[in-house]
């Protein structure tokens, strides 16, 4: 799926004019919902439901203070981008203001694990040391990560990445995750000093360091294309449906195949409204 342009709080949008249905009625605007079950706008951003769900524009919050989320620059460097988009430093609420701080989210077919592209062209990677990069154009192993989704100690939910700096030969006690930490100045003398962030990928299962918030554009959200294909088949048009009946329809009619349409009896529906037009006709 083509990765469609991405809109930043801010941004002007542009008026799309509204089509009319042949029979005058207008299409109805897609939509989905959220983990609380409000409206969602294709363009904002949301919190997705499942692992499955990762797919496309995604952001990485840090469980860092100030609250920042993952980015890399042109030179396929990694670090901790302070957010601007977000309500109270509440992480659940954060949006991207910078194309930096978004990946690209794929799953990788076979394995179970998910890509992250940078906007720079190049993937997420973490060596066996920890040390992360977004310099390489490619997928390998190193380019995979293995992300579940916990409960924190607040009863949050909270997304792990497992990297490739998992020490296999340990079992469960070796797997290693992405983490980010705050490093706050000990000495009075330092406390004027800019906060430092230590991002790694060889934290051990159960650091709060390693709890992140992930955040997609609902554009790419499975429910949300669902709801769009759904929409889709039920939408027809007057002139479509007389076509296939072969003549000029009644109101009532009209509803009762757009109904079936929607319940999906429709064929059954067109057939019956045939054999009715047809006993009509020589009546």
């Amino acid at each position: 799926m083509p990765v469609k342009p991405l809109s930043f709080k801010g941004d002007k949008k542009t008026k799309k004019r509204k089509h009319r249905d042949h029979d005058g009625d207008a299409p109805s605007k897609p939509s989905g919902v959220d983990g609380e079950g409000a409206p969602l706008d294709e363009d904002s951003w949301t919190t997705p439901d499942a692992i499955s769900d990762l797919s496309g524009p995604t952001i990485i919050v840090l469980p860092t203070s100030p609250p920042t989320c993952l980015a890399s620059d042109a030179n396929g460097n990694v670090f901790a981008s302070q957010l601007e988009n977000i309500v109270e430093a509440h992480a659940e609420t954060a949006e991207p203001h910078d194309v930096r701080q978004v990946w690209v989210a794929n799953q990788i077919p076979g394995t179970g694990q998910i890509s992250f592209k940078g906007s720079h062209g190049g993937y997420l990677s973490c060596d066996s040391m920890g040390i992360l990069g977004a310099r390489r154009e490619a997928r390998g192993v190193e380019e995979g990560f293995t992300v579940d989704l916990i409960q924190s100690d607040e009863g949050r939910l909270r997304w792990i990445f497992q990297t490739a700096a998992t020490k296999t030969d340990q079992g469960e006690a070796g797997k290693r995750y992405l983490s980010a930490a705050t490093d706050v100045p000990r000495k009075e003398e330092d406390e004027k000093k800019k906060v430092s962030i230590s991002l790694r990928g060889d934290a051990e299962a159960g650091a709060s360091t390693a709890e992140m918030v992930v955040k997609m554009q609902a554009r790419f959200k499975p429910n949300l294309q669902r709801d769009k294909e759904t929409k889709a088949n039920e939408k027809v048009s007057r002139k479509e449906l007389e076509h296939a009946v072969g003549r000029r329809l009644e109101d009532d009619e009209i509803k009762r195949l757009k109904r079936a349409r929607k319940n999906g009896t429709y064929h059954e529906e067109i057939l019956d409204v045939r054999v009715k037009g047809k006993h009509d006709k020589f009546a």
